[in-house]
C-alpha cells in the first residue's frame, strides 16, 4: 500500500526509517507552500500511516529553505468568499487528520514556518526547531485571518496574549523566540535538526504505544472541556488501559525490575 502511494507523491515525500515514517514537504521551489495537490498529497499519507500497523511514528520536515512558508498565494488570489472558506475548511480537515492520528508527530521545523506552515506545524504532537527556523502567521497582511487552525491552536499552545500579538502584527518570530513562547519545544543547530526529532521518536517508542495512544486522544479531547469533563475523559481512557496486554506486560517488568517489551 505504501510503496504505490509513494510513487504517486510529487510535493510530499514519505520515506520508512525503521517503523517511523519521515514526511517530507517538497516543493522547495516554491518554498513547500501549500496548494490543493500538497493538501491530497498530506491526506493520503496520514490516511496511510493512520492504517498501517508498521507506521509507530510520524515526522514532518521540509526540504530546502522552508518547512512550510504558507498556503499557495498565487491559488489563493482569485478565491471570493464561498471559495476561501471551502479551501480553509480543506486544510483544517488535512490538519485535523494530523492531529487525530493515534500515534506521535514531531515537526522538525528546519527553515520558514510561516501562515499555512506555522499552523501545520501546531498540528502536530511536538515541534522541534532548527535554529534557522522562523515563524510566523501573516495572514493579516494579505488582508485576510490564518484559517488552517492558527486562531486556535496558537492562542491554546502559547496563550491568547502572545498569539494575538503574533497574529495582529503578521511579523516572524526566529527559533529562540518561538522556544521562548512555548511554540516549540527545543532548538538545536541545523544540521542536527533530524537526528533530534529523532532521536526523541525513538525516546517516545520505547513505551507503550497504547498508553501514546490514550494519552494523546485524552489530552486533545480535554483541550476542548472544562477541567472536571476533561478528568472524566482521562479517567475512562485510563479504565481501557487498564484492560490492555501493555499494562499487564508493563506492570509485571517494573514489579520484577526489568525492562518492559511492549508488542
Amino acid at each position: 500500500m505504501m510503496q504505490t502511494l509513494v510513487e504517486k507523491l510529487e510535493n510530499v515525500k514519505a520515506e520508512m526509517d525503521g517503523h517511523v515514517l519521515v514526511v517530507t514537504m517538497n516543493r522547495p521551489k516554491a518554498l513547500n507552500a501549500l496548494n490543493n495537490q500538497t493538501l491530497d498529497e498530506l491526506q493520503a499519507v496520514f490516511d496511510m500511516a493512520a492504517q498501517d500497523a508498521e507506521i509507530y511514528g510520524v515526522i514532518i520536515t521540509g526540504e530546502g529553505r522552508g518547512f512550510v512558508a504558507g498556503a499557495d498565494i498565487v491559488q489563493m488570489e482569485p478565491y471570493k468568499s464561498e471559495q476561501g472558506r471551502d479551501y480553509a475548511g480543506y486544510a483544517q480537515a488535512t490538519f485535523n487528520k494530523i492531529e487525530a492520528l493515534p500515534k506521535p508527530v514531531i515537526a522538525a521545523v528546519n527553515g520558514f514556518a510561516l501562515g499555512g506552515g506555522c499552523e501545520l506545524a501546531l498540528s502536530c504532537d511536538i515541534r522541534i526547531a532548527s535554529e534557522k527556523a522562523v515563524f510566523g502567521q501573516p495572514e493579516v497582511t494579505l488582508g485576510i485571518i490564518p484559517c488552517f487552525g492558527g486562531t486556535q491552536r496558537l492562542p491554546r499552545l502559547i496563550g491568547a496574549g502572545l498569539a494575538k500579538e503574533m497574529i495582529y502584527t503578521g511579523k516572524h518570530i526566529d527559533a529562540q523566540t518561538a522556544l521562548s513562547y512555548g511554540l516549540v519545544n527545543k532548538v538545536v543547530p541545523a544540521e542536527e535538526l533530524l537526528d533530534a526529532a529523532k532521536a526523541l521518536m525513538a525516546d517516545i517508542l520505547k513505551v507503550s504505544p497504547v498508553a501514546i495512544k490514550y494519552a494523546k486522544l485524552s489530552i486533545n479531547k480535554g483541550a476542548d472541556m472544562d477541567l472536571m469533563n476533561g478528568l472524566e475523559v482521562e479517567k475512562d481512557l485510563a479504565g481501557l488501559c487498564f484492560a490492555t496486554e501493555d499494562k499487564e506486560v508493563g506492570m509485571h517488568a517494573f514489579l520484577e525490575k526489568q525492562k518492559p517489551v511492549f508488542r
